[in-house]
């Protein structure tokens, strides 16, 4: 229950802070404790008692709960009103799937002039069931989306001996139990937040780091420029981070990309060691440890991989250059991979003229594939006026491979790097083309009936 409470707390269902433990409980505040039961992992108790107690009435408000707009508003009836918990039979409480993506479901069951009703109370989302008037003897509870759901069930018995305590406990008010110790966790949460600049209002962006750039032990607050960020240790669990508050430091998720990106570059520079920005998200009022990656990894129960070596010095060399180019688009040296990937294409076509013309036959395949459009629009929206050839040579292969300052390139700015990252998927596709087509490497895992025999050969 302890766990249960925390959560709750943590989600402002209870009063927090430990110079609230002396307050009374609202009848709101005690309902909310009530459908924190529901969750099945005390952790959750907060979160699915948010959810619960927004549930509205199937076919509007009832006379039978006093009018209640919600379930939280007809269980303080409940709670307050001895003639209506003489009629109550049971109230059924669960965070199923009662829709589509749509969780949580509660049914009060009473007697009423000798006849049995029922009231459902479903997510806002059902818009067609709150009108008033909706039918809602028609709407059936126990038809979910979910195959398989738990609920809790609270009956007359249950809500009698609630009010009764809540009446004697606001009659003869008692002094807090214990010594506040479940509060210490919150205390020290409270603590951290404060030293990490943390604050309600704040949006955090969370961002791993794959690094050998020295790093401090434990997490702490820095300043860099103008900026403050957090930085938190590589752990067993979670990769070393950094993070950067977006409303104080009144930066746009790309601006603080930017800046966290400059942090890197000029840690790598004073400790002449590798710092590369990972993944990550952002949006949460609190800074979060980024967890290490475990991408997934295919297998299969019967393994099939039959090839050589290919004979060709070109193939051989384009293969290794390709998956210089893969490796370096997913481990975020993006730069290297649009270089990588136009170097395949060099292999034939050495010169810009002669390979920018082969980009040129051989692009419109690609463009209009109507398997894979992935990314064609923005590609073609950074092509602008210009040639998607000339594009991919100039703005891309080149400024990234010099520096110029008629086409620049900074891999630390967030706009340039999405720029280049949807180039390469581009470019990708032209080198698996110039591998297939030009130099006749197939990529099947195992050789087909005639490659089989060239493969002898």
């Amino acid at each position: 229950m302890e766990q249960r409470f925390e959560s709750l707390r943590g989600y402002s269902r209870l009063p927090r802070g430990r110079e609230n433990r002396g307050r009374a409980l609202t009848d709101e505040q005690i309902i909310a404790a009530v459908l924190g039961l529901v969750a099945i992992q005390p952790s959750w108790a907060g979160h699915v008692a948010a959810v619960i107690a927004r549930l509205k009435p199937v076919g509007g408000p009832t006379d039978a709960f006093g009018a209640a707009p919600d379930l939280t508003a007809a269980m303080c009836y409940l709670l307050r009103d001895e003639a209506s918990r003489q009629k109550l039979v049971a109230v059924r409480l669960s965070v199923a799937e009662a829709g589509t993506n749509s969780n949580g479901i509660a049914v009060i069951t009473f007697d009423e002039a000798g006849e049995r009703k029922r009231v459902s109370f479903v997510r806002d989302e059902a818009v067609s069931l709150l009108q008033p008037g909706a039918a809602a003897d028609a709407f059936d509870p126990d038809q979910r989306n979910a195959p398989a759901s738990r609920e809790l069930v609270l009956n007359r018995r249950f809500f009698d001996r609630l009010a009764q305590r809540v009446d004697q406990a606001r009659k003869h008010p008692l002094p807090p139990t214990g010594d506040g110790a479940e509060y210490d966790k919150e205390d020290a949460e409270n603590a951290r937040r404060e030293r990490l600049g943390a604050r309600p209002s704040s949006h955090f962006l969370n961002i791993g780091v794959d690094n050998q750039v020295t790093w401090p032990r434990t997490e702490m607050r820095v300043k860099f420029d103008r900026y403050h960020l957090v930085m938190m240790p590589k752990t067993k669990e979670n990769v070393p981070s950094v993070h950067i508050e977006l409303t104080a430091n009144k930066l746009t998720m790309e601006e603080a990309m930017t800046v966290i990106n400059r942090f890197l570059s000029v840690m790598t520079w004073c400790d002449d060691q590798y710092a590369i920005a990972e993944g990550g998200w952002g949006g949460g009022p609190v800074p979060v440890a980024v967890a290490k990656r475990n991408l997934a990894f295919t297998t299969a129960y019967q393994w099939l991989f039959d090839r050589d070596i290919p004979s060709s010095e070109d193939a051989r060399r384009a293969l290794a250059l390709y998956r210089e180019a893969r490796n370096a688009e997913q481990n975020y040296m993006i730069s290297y991979a649009v270089l990588g990937y136009y170097k395949i294409i060099e292999i034939h076509h050495p010169s810009w003229k002669v390979a920018t013309k082969w980009i040129a036959d051989n692009l419109p395949p690609i463009l209009t594939d109507p398997h894979d459009q992935h990314g064609i629009d923005k590609f073609l929206e950074a092509c602008g006026e210009e040639k998607p050839e000339i594009y991919i040579y100039a703005a891309c292969r080149s400024a990234v491979a010099h520096a110029s300052p008629n086409r620049k390139s900074d891999p630390d700015d967030t706009v340039e790097l999405r720029r280049l990252h949807n180039a390469a998927d581009v470019m990708r596709r032209l080198a698996r083309r110039f591998i297939s087509i030009e130099l006749g490497v197939s990529d099947n895992p195992f050789p087909l009936a005639g490659e089989a025999d060239e493969q002898a050969l």
